[in-house]
């Protein structure tokens, strides 16, 4: 036998010895046929065998259910600092990591292109700038406008067709101002996902993101800036919607933002468990996270608003967004809230407007004496704000302690959202497979709970994604392919 194949057949004796067929005594052996990836005379670069590689991981992911994806978060939901919550996505091969903004508000992922001529090149958020440049990456690939994705969504806001060049674009305007455009790409996004009760690290797939071109408003500004915004939309650009209509997630995605101390939380495309979560309906057909919110209520009393001014048209109701710092209230409900809170509170603390800001003057009772509030949704549920919740703390006013109302009276337009100032210090589950969203207040600097079964009788500790318990028969599986394919790149070195 040739010295170099020797290595060869040992591997397969180990194989084996160590897995041995179920009834090997009355089974008739099976002859498996190995063939060269590549010619025995050909040389392979490294970046060659990565990328195939990457290729057939995305075939593997496309044919799971049920995975768990995880994402870090950082940032916070403070105003006087930078009031967003940021993850980390790494894109391209070989990979790179660009920080963006959570956005359930929006749909499309995109980052900050080498293209772009006003992109800023520098941020007060402490974290590092970094620019996508397609011609870098090996497994990139532009979206012309003949592409299935692209035109099923060109009569939408999200994609338009440059006929010029043929590539699939987008035009976007925030409700701060701001606003990106660009062009579409195809390429690797890699992540950590747990199938059944084992972790399987980077694994990857190729999703459609947005390569920005041009950013205005506040998107260029050093204490916004950063590398972009991560939409999760239910649209059909949504890197969500793209990674479970493959069965690579489920349709469901969770995040508990931190509020207290340096901020952060945790952010999985899964289900978090906790038995105290509530669920209330989401409104069917609706671009954004709508809610169907029934009434507004002080210590327990519902306010005297008219609950037409909640019902969800084009261009009103109650959404969701956790890419809204503050949270805002239709003019009618933002009026008769101020009103009760001021008829508590005169007697314990003096009001102030500040900077256009509804602010108090406290005693020395402090924020105790503030009211809880409540929003009442459909489905006799209620979400529960305490006074830390709401209240914001500005700094002393003439030399006094003082904390003004985080809520915001919505300017043009009667839409009530619900931004992080109500979003933090609890699990938000969105459940797009039941249509519906689910809350409970948690300890965001906590590990959760992760359904990794659609029956939620499994679960893993998630928060750095610990795994509970190993599966043998997946830890088996994983085994057998990685020798596999290391005989297979063994074998196509062999002259």
């Amino acid at each position: 036998m040739p010295a170099n194949i020797r290595p060869l057949f040992k591997i397969l004796a180990f194989l084996a010895a160590v897995f041995p067929p179920a009834n090997a005594a009355g089974i008739t052996g099976t002859i498996l046929t190995l063939e060269r990836a590549f010619p025995a005379n050909h040389n392979v670069g490294l970046e060659k065998l990565i990328a195939r590689d990457q290729a057939r991981h995305a075939r593997i992911l496309q044919g799971v259910s049920g995975g768990i994806v995880d994402f870090s978060v950082t940032g916070n939901s403070d105003p006087n600092l930078a009031g967003l919550y940021l993850t980390k996505v790494k894109l391209g091969s070989p990979p790179r990591e660009f920080n963006v903004q959570i956005d359930t508000g929006s749909d499309v992922l995109w980052v900050n292109c080498n293209s772009c001529s006003d992109c800023p090149s520098s941020t007060q958020l402490g974290i590092e700038l970094n620019l996508f440049n397609p011609a870098n990456s090996y497994t990139s690939s532009l979206i012309s406008c003949s592409d299935t994705l692209c035109s099923s969504m060109v009569h939408t806001t999200a994609a338009q067709c440059f006929t010029e060049s043929n590539q699939c674009g987008y035009s976007f305007r925030y409700g701060d101002g701001s606003g990106t455009s660009g062009f579409y790409l195809q390429d690797l996004l890699y992540f950590d996902t747990i199938m059944g009760t084992s972790l399987m690290e980077n694994s990857s797939a190729p999703i459609i993101f947005g390569c920005s071109t041009s950013v205005s408003g506040d998107l260029t500004k050093e204490d916004r800036a950063i590398d972009g915004i991560f939409g999760f939309g239910q649209q059909d650009l949504s890197v969500m919607t793209q990674l479970s209509s493959r069965g690579i997630t489920p349709r469901i995605f969770s995040h508990c933002l931190r509020g207290e101390g340096d901020g952060g939380g945790i952010l999985v495309l899964g289900e978090i468990l906790d038995s105290r979560i509530v669920y209330t309906p989401l409104v069917p057909s609706q671009p954004h996270y709508n809610l169907y919110l029934e009434s507004i209520s002080i210590n327990g009393q519902p306010l005297p608003i008219d609950q037409a001014v909640f019902e969800t048209s084009y261009d009103r109701g109650t959404i969701v967004d956790s890419g809204t710092t503050l949270s805002y209230l239709v003019a009618e409900a933002y009026d008769l809230f101020i009103s009760a809170v001021n008829d508590v509170i005169s007697q314990y603390a003096t009001l102030v407007i500040s900077k256009g800001n509804q602010c108090y003057k406290l005693s020395d009772s402090g924020i105790d004496m503030f009211p809880r509030v409540a929003f009442n949704f459909a489905g006799g549920v209620s979400m529960v704000l305490t006074p830390k919740d709401y209240l914001l703390n500005y700094g002393p006013i003439d030399g006094v302690p003082s904390m003004c109302i985080g809520f915001q009276k919505a300017q043009g337009q009667d839409i009530t959202i619900l931004g992080d100032l109500v979003l933090k210090d609890k699990i938000i589950v969105y459940d797009l497979a039941r249509q519906q969203l689910g809350w409970a207040d948690y300890d965001c600097s906590m590990s959760v709970n992760v359904s990794i079964t659609s029956g939620k009788d499994e679960f893993v500790s998630a928060g750095e994604l610990t795994v509970n318990a190993s599966s043998p028969g997946k830890i088996k599986t994983w085994i057998i392919s990685f020798i596999m394919q290391a005989i297979l790149i063994f074998a196509s070195t062999v002259k």
